[in-house]
């Protein structure tokens, strides 16, 4: 970026001109950036933002460099039915034992995401060396998992109960909402077997 200084009286006066890669980075990478930050706010609060960035910390990549105990302690408070009082005492000492353990060992420099060193520990049966780590990298797996289905569960919930069918029962509703989510598992149950099991059925309507 080019500067030119003009000397007005006792008034400086600095005319710039603007180069295409101040403009692309001022004006549209770090508008978009600051789009993306906005968007990612209002979709999370501030729970689930901490939850996530305490989940980063247990990504082995570069060598474990996001690697935060105080983090990792904070994510365990996050599930206090998942670990004692006493678990939580123990997982301190047990953070740093795997931390040393883990950097200093060949096999995990190579790691990408948290799925490769959850499979790794079982393979070495560090599992079992560092059981609240692995109960820590379970609980980090299985969240983004559990969180996807209720989400698919509400969207299928808005699809099925319908303002025509505000007045849907919760059992009829259940059913409706469990053959909207389980489209792929339902595509291989034959028509003959669902007629048969609604013949095979004792108490039913239409039985005169």
């Amino acid at each position: 970026m080019v500067g030119v200084l003009l000397k007005l009286g006792s008034i400086n006066i600095v005319l710039e001109k603007i180069t295409n890669q101040h403009y692309y980075e001022v004006e549209c990478f770090n508008t978009v950036v600051d789009m993306q930050i906005q968007e990612l706010g209002d979709r999370f609060n501030e729970s689930s933002t901490e939850l996530l960035t305490c989940m980063a910390t247990l990504n082995p990549r570069d060598s474990f460099s996001l690697f935060d105990s105080k983090k990792l302690k904070r994510l365990c408070e996050l599930y206090p039915k998942d670990f004692t009082s006493s678990e939580m005492i123990e997982l301190e000492v047990e953070l740093d034992m795997y931390y040393h353990n883990v950097r200093n060992d060949q096999k995990f420099a190579t790691l990408i995401g948290i799925s490769d060193l959850a499979r790794l520990m079982v393979e070495t049966r560090k599992h079992l060396s560092f059981p609240l780590v692995y109960r820590l990298l379970k609980l980090a797996l299985v969240l983004p998992v559990a969180t996807a289905t209720v989400e698919r569960c509400f969207s299928a919930m808005k699809i099925v109960k319908s303002n025509l069918r505000n007045r849907i029962g919760e059992e009829f509703l259940n059913s409706c909402v469990i053959c909207a989510v389980e489209r792929e598992v339902l595509a291989n149950v034959k028509d003959e077997d669902v007629i048969q099991r609604f013949k095979d059925m004792r108490f039913r309507k239409g039985i005169v």
